[in-house]
């Protein structure tokens, strides 16, 4: 199978390893919907990138090892299923344990991890104005795959050591946890459908006008109020699930703590 003469996306004179950029080419294909049948065999990408068979092999190696192709015995290559993350409803959960659960590895990209000062924020989690605030800001991966934007603000007298944490692969309720001795015993989620703004929506890798999920949590240590995060995730990796029965249904409650959606977005990303 041929897809064509693609080695003007080689780019030779570019620091970047060669494998790499075959890499980062096929992900963005494979992200894109190209391949709907057969991937491509090694032969065929070996032609059309103008590499060497080495090259295509290690590319290959790391979107196997993402989890991004499935390689089996006597079968052909092929893209792997975009595993669905599901919760459900009235559950403390993980995200990052959620996605582990999967198989597929996950990690984090920080992208800020600092104290702040949010009158905002303060009010919502019941300090005063000028109280420093611990701010962790992290693009969550799926394999290679962007799943979620995640962004968290805890009271500095609770949560200061987390600033020592490495966050690139690691629960925050788990540093909360071993660093803080804090284990949260409930709290509430809104989840709300939006379409992202476009400098979030290429973050997640979302083509323009694709729905994701705006998830606000305000968990609590008793009647404490210790942390507030809002996430925005990909909506086609994440859904939601509920049981119900003839004798119980759903139980709806008026906003409390956690503010409604227009009052309630998330504070500036930025220098405060």
């Amino acid at each position: 199978m041929s897809d064509g003469d693609l080695s003007s996306r080689i780019d030779r004179s570019s620091a970047l390893p060669l494998w790499a950029q075959v890499h980062a080419d096929l992900l963005a294909r494979i992200e894109s919907g190209e391949f709907v049948g057969d991937f491509p065999g090694e032969h065929a990408l070996t032609s059309s990138y103008g590499v060497s068979r080495h090259t295509i092999r290690e590319a290959l190696r790391h979107l196997r090892h993402a989890g991004v192709l499935i390689a089996e015995r006597g079968r052909a290559t092929r893209v792997a299923g975009m595993p669905v993350i599901q919760q459900p409803l009235g559950a403390l959960y993980s995200l990052f344990a959620a996605v582990e659960a999967t198989g597929v590895s996950q990690h984090s990209v920080v992208r800020v991890l600092e104290t702040r000062r949010d009158p905002t924020v303060a009010d919502i989690l019941e300090v005063a104005a000028d109280v420093p605030l611990v701010y962790l800001e992290r693009l969550r991966m799926a394999g290679e795959v962007p799943l979620a934007l995640d962004f968290a603000w805890l009271p500095a007298d609770v949560a200061e050591p987390l600033l020592q944490a490495d966050f690139t692969h690691t629960a925050l309720y788990i540093e909360l946890d071993n660093r803080c001795g804090v284990r949260l015993t409930g709290g509430r989620e809104d989840i709300t459908a939006v379409v992202p703004e476009r400098s979030d929506a290429e973050l997640l890798g979302l083509a323009e006008c694709s729905a994701a999920l705006a998830i606000r949590r305000l968990s609590h240590v008793g009647p404490r109020p210790v942390e507030l995060r809002h996430t925005l995730i990909r909506a086609d990796r994440f859904t939601v699930s509920a049981r119900f029965s003839p004798t119980e249904g759903y139980t709806f409650v008026a906003a409390g703590p956690c503010r409604p959606h227009h009052q309630w977005s998330a504070p500036p990303v930025g220098p405060m």
